[in-house]
């Protein structure tokens, strides 16, 4: 009969089997990635602005996000050219919208909405090749002028469509 310890002993080395298992395999991480173990390479192209109405650091913004994002959470080498797998943009939307409406009718608060469109090329396996959409918002009180909270607006709206482009391309969500 095995005592506790050896019982919690033979657990633990049975856990780390399997997690190193699951690890070396290559295709799962703790991070959440799931990228093939011999794609080694992302490019990350600059996002081009092609919404009408103009912030003029949304782009360059964006895409050193996206790039951060990929040094913090893959092993993958960020390279400019010809990566096993790579990301191109552009941004289509900058939109601020009025939302809720008063019964004075008049708007209590503002959205603003930025409107991504994703090229995903994986040349090891072609048939992970995507085109998407991604969109993501921040309101706020309409007191306020867009200028007055644009950066932090944008900030709160790049951080979500980072997650949404990262988790699309190498999370497989």
């Amino acid at each position: 009969m095995w005592n506790k310890g050896i019982w919690r002993a033979a657990r633990a080395l049975a856990l780390s089997c399997v997690c190193a298992l699951c690890v070396s395999c290559g295709i799962y991480s703790f991070s959440g990635t799931s990228i093939q173990p011999d794609v080694k390479t992302v490019t990350i192209n600059y996002f081009e602005y092609k919404a009408l109405r103009v912030n003029p650091t949304l782009s360059n913004d964006i895409t050193e996000a996206l790039m951060d994002q990929f040094r913090r959470l893959t092993k993958l080498e960020q390279v400019d050219q010809e990566g096993d797998i790579e990301i191109t943009g552009e941004i289509i939307g900058y939109d601020v919208k009025a939302m809720g409406i008063t019964a004075d009718e008049v708007a209590s608060q503002n959205r603003l909405t930025v409107n991504v469109k994703i090229y995903f090329t994986n040349r090891k396996y072609p048939e992970d090749d995507f085109e998407k959409s991604f969109s993501a918002y921040a309101d706020y009180d309409s007191m306020q002028s867009l200028d007055a909270v644009e950066s932090s607006l944008c900030e709160e709206i790049i951080d979500k469509l980072v997650e949404d482009i990262f988790n699309a391309t190498v999370a497989n969500w």
